[in-house]
């Protein structure tokens, strides 16, 4: 049984976020976690993409939607909203939609700003909408989790997130707390899933 978890990552904080949801996923006896990143998108009159990328997670392809028991999309905020790239990538799974492949497979959010209050929230809900409408199981962080009462800089009920700083030569690495709530809400998908896989 695998989680995908699938992302797209621009300087890199949203991608070592994925790894540690990915541990959290792993956590969990009989679950695997695959990592996977989207494409970036170009205005037509720049180059493509190679269509390997040159480091991280392999591209996504249709057919990981199809054979995951679960799926949590990450993303960087841009203007209070998912990035271009996994919002293209969301829009062209209009055949998985209709034929309900992740129909009742659970689904949760992850996102990274450079600000305390730069969208994570929005983001993050942006992100559950299309989840929504594939008739997914939203899982999130319960407050039980006591890193989400005590954090000074990421995390929320609606997902596991990262504030990275504004100051591009001084990123701010990924908190105690920010690392704790990712790895929560890898269990947590990871635990769903099996649950229902046994009762299904």
């Amino acid at each position: 049984m695998e989680i995908l978890i699938l992302y797209y990552s621009r300087h890199g904080k949203v991608a070592q976020l994925a790894r540690y949801i990915a541990r959290g996923v792993e956590e969990v006896d009989g679950v695997r976690a695959r990592l996977r990143q989207v494409p970036p998108v170009a205005p037509v009159t720049q180059t493509a993409a190679a269509p390997v990328p040159g480091d991280g997670a392999p591209y996504v392809a249709l057919s990981d939607l199809k054979e995951c028991a679960g799926l949590i999309l990450g993303s960087p905020t841009r203007f209070g909203n998912m990035a271009a790239p996994l919002k293209h990538f969301l829009d062209s799974t209009i055949a998985e939609w209709v034929s309900g492949t992740l129909l009742g497979k659970p689904g949760a959010v992850f996102t990274s700003t450079a600000t305390m209050h730069g969208g994570q929230e929005s983001t993050l809900l942006s992100m559950l909408l299309p989840l929504l409408h594939h008739g997914m199981l939203i899982v999130g962080i319960p407050f039980t989790e006591p890193a989400l009462n005590n954090t000074t800089t990421g995390g929320t009920p609606y997902g596991a997130s990262h504030v990275d700083g504004v100051d591009r030569e001084h990123r701010k690495p990924i908190s105690e707390d920010e690392r704790t709530l990712a790895r929560a809400l890898g269990r947590r998908v990871a635990d769903v899933a099996r649950r229902l896989a046994v009762n299904p």
